[in-house]
């Protein structure tokens, strides 16, 4: 039987995330993030990945640092954009050991992760975050400044840095591994 846990409150946290906030999350809690986020998709981990195989600097600050998997869409008039949803994690699954090691300590995207990547988030002490699938105007609200941070010839997946006040998220994975996903991962990548 699998166990579930439950938390009646929210945890407020501010980025970049240490690894004593990530301890102390826990598998279903709703977090909402003050800070910074960067976005970065398939294209832009692959570039990070080569620059950190070739011992080049990044074009972002890595340490401590939360990932949200998307790409926003572009706002009409006064809005700074106009949607953001997350982007299916598992497709970052092959990105995602190098981009711990460099320190990042957070993600965001939808679904599972795969098996590897779990025992990675448990070495590294990092936390995967789920944001709502659906839910991309209603997040668009918590954002209060975009710029593009790097990689800006890849248009919508380029890295964008995003400004963001109480940007509602839940622990899908913690720093000890529990997941709070439906369908645990079954293959390693």
């Amino acid at each position: 039987m699998k166990k579930t846990y439950s938390y009646s409150s929210s945890v407020q946290i501010n980025t970049p995330l240490t690894e004593d906030q990530a301890i102390n999350l826990k598998v279903g809690q709703l977090v909402k993030i003050s800070g910074s986020l960067y976005t970065a998709r398939d294209q832009a981990h692959l570039r990070l990945i080569k620059l950190i195989k070739a011992n080049q600097p990044l074009p972002i600050p890595i340490k401590g640092e939360i990932i949200f998997y998307a790409g926003p869409a572009p706002g009409r008039r006064s809005q700074l954009i106009s949607s953001i949803g997350p982007t299916t994690a598992k497709r970052m699954d092959k990105f995602t050991l190098p981009i711990l090691k460099a320190g990042i300590r957070g993600m965001i995207g939808k679904g599972n992760r795969s098996t590897s990547v779990i025992e990675a988030i448990k070495e590294y002490k990092a936390i995967y975050f789920t944001a709502v699938g659906g839910t991309a105007a209603y997040l668009s609200q918590f954002i209060t400044q975009v710029e593009v941070a790097a990689f800006s010839d890849l248009g919508p997946e380029a890295i964008f840095k995003l400004a963001v006040s109480q940007f509602p998220v839940f622990v899908a994975i913690d720093a000890e591994g529990r997941q709070a996903l439906v369908n645990a991962p079954t293959t390693k990548h």
